[in-house]
């Protein structure tokens, strides 16, 4: 028997690291809902993290400590939690709220995770889209 308990501790050992999303949803109703859980997901999978749920705020008003980043917070204090994942920076809210919550989320040791970062359109890539775009095409006809 004790055989058997080793074995399954030695399993539990290399799961992937835990993490919980959190998402803002005002607005989109579920379809939408559905995409951004489906987002957090895959990215979970693609970077071998354990999605182990979704917290939602579903009010327009942005307190920084609303019901579902409470129940965030609360997660994360969770011994084996490796860090929260969310969207895209806007889902922690406005500048104020976010730096906040940055700050709550990290204070707990755990790791904050964006799928999209703000730093998608780069300056150095900005140029090359604009050239690549439609005026050039008018010359080949």
């Amino acid at each position: 028997m004790g055989m058997d308990d080793e074995l399954i501790t030695e399993r539990r050992s290399v799961a992937f690291p835990q993490v919980f999303g959190y998402l803002r949803h005002v607005t989109g109703g579920l379809a939408r809902h559905a995409a951004l859980v489906g987002c957090l997901t895959e990215y979970c999978r693609q970077h071998e993290l354990t999605l182990c749920g979704v917290f939602t705020d579903r009010d327009s008003a942005v307190a920084v400590r609303s019901p579902a980043f409470v129940g965030l917070l609360d997660a994360l204090e969770l011994p084996d939690t490796y860090g929260a994942v969310v969207p895209a920076p806007s889902h922690l809210g406005p500048k104020r709220v976010a730096g906040e919550r940055k700050r709550q989320i990290t204070a707990s040791s755990a790791r904050l995770i964006v799928v999209r970062s703000t730093t998608r359109p780069t300056t150095a890539s900005a140029p090359s889209l604009e050239a690549s775009a439609g005026p050039h095409r008018q010359g080949d006809t």
